[in-house]
């Protein structure tokens, strides 16, 4: 299969004032600063972009904000979550119109779905775009999640392309690419270790910790992609403390605390949620020395 997409795509924060405004100076700041480090794309409105926090007005111009940071020098794929299905097209049309590059898709439910429903949203948004579209699974937080013969029956949809999966269990992606046979390929999240993904045959990988180190996540990606695993799993034990903190805390307060001590002003994550610590931002600081 042809396929445009590859690499680190860092998942953006998403900065707002206390006045609710997106803090644009800052997100197109931290854009073209993760471009001159060498990402391949960004990913706005992902988990660590805090998507389920914000509202229309807070989503579109974050997309209209990236889009104009990335002037095309790299693919932006923006993410698209709702609880109906209109909704979801309404944001697939909207975030086309304003020139992203890709659709990031999640399902966000609080009644339970059967398999048929899931598939129905996520058949309706690939049919609402043009664009390539990336499914996301992330079983840790969503209330319906995309079963492997879900998985299967929409990678027959020639848009449906990728696949970024947030479990924890590396043996789920390779029965992904087993049952998929080539027709979507696989980005791994913080919760999967990169490079062992990259060996079993993925394009990359769509996380937060990407934002707070850019330069040695790209450095990782091109070690694996040279297949020099020995200097790949030498690196990526240094960038797996990243991942660690991620885990340890939540994950829009860690990559924006880790952002602030980087010098930029993306401010706190949405209420109810809590900022980072005092002992997160020690531990995400020392993680970070000597890694970019």
């Amino acid at each position: 299969m042809k396929s445009g997409f590859h690499g680190v795509f860092p998942y953006l924060v998403s900065p707002i004032g206390p006045d609710g405004a997106v803090k644009d100076a800052a997100l197109a700041r931290l854009c073209d600063d993760l471009i001159a480090a060498g990402v391949h794309g960004l990913a706005p409105l992902g988990s660590t972009g805090e998507f389920a926090y914000l509202d229309a007005r807070q989503k579109r111009r974050i997309v209209e904000v990236v889009v104009e940071a990335a002037a095309g020098r790299v693919p932006v794929v923006a993410g698209v979550a709702a609880t109906t299905t209109d909704e979801a097209v309404r944001q697939t049309r909207e975030f086309e119109a304003l020139g992203a590059d890709g659709i990031l898709a999640v399902l966000e439910a609080y009644f339970p779905l059967d398999d048929d429903s899931i598939h129905d949203y996520f058949a309706a948004i690939a049919g609402a775009t043009a664009l390539p579209v990336t499914l996301y699974t992330n079983p840790s937080f969503q209330r319906a999640d995309l079963s492997l013969p879900v998985v299967e029956k929409l990678s027959r949809i020639d848009n449906v392309r990728y696949l970024k999966d947030a479990s924890v269990n590396t043996g789920r992606l390779l029965s992904i690419m087993d049952k998929v046979e080539g027709r979507m390929e696989i980005f791994a999240a913080s919760a999967h270790i990169p490079a062992a993904v990259m060996l079993i045959g993925g394009k990359g990988w769509m996380a937060g910790p990407a934002c707070l180190a850019p330069r040695a996540s790209v450095r990782l990606y091109d070690l694996c992609r040279a297949g020099d695993w020995a200097g790949a799993m030498a690196l990526q034990r240094r960038l797996w403390r990243l991942n660690q903190a991620f885990a340890r805390y939540n994950l829009a307060a860690c990559i924006k605390g880790g952002l602030e001590l980087q010098g930029y002003p993306v401010g706190d994550p949405l209420k109810p949620q809590k900022p980072l610590s005092p002992q997160g931002r020690a531990e995400v600081e020392q993680a970070l020395a000597g890694l970019d």
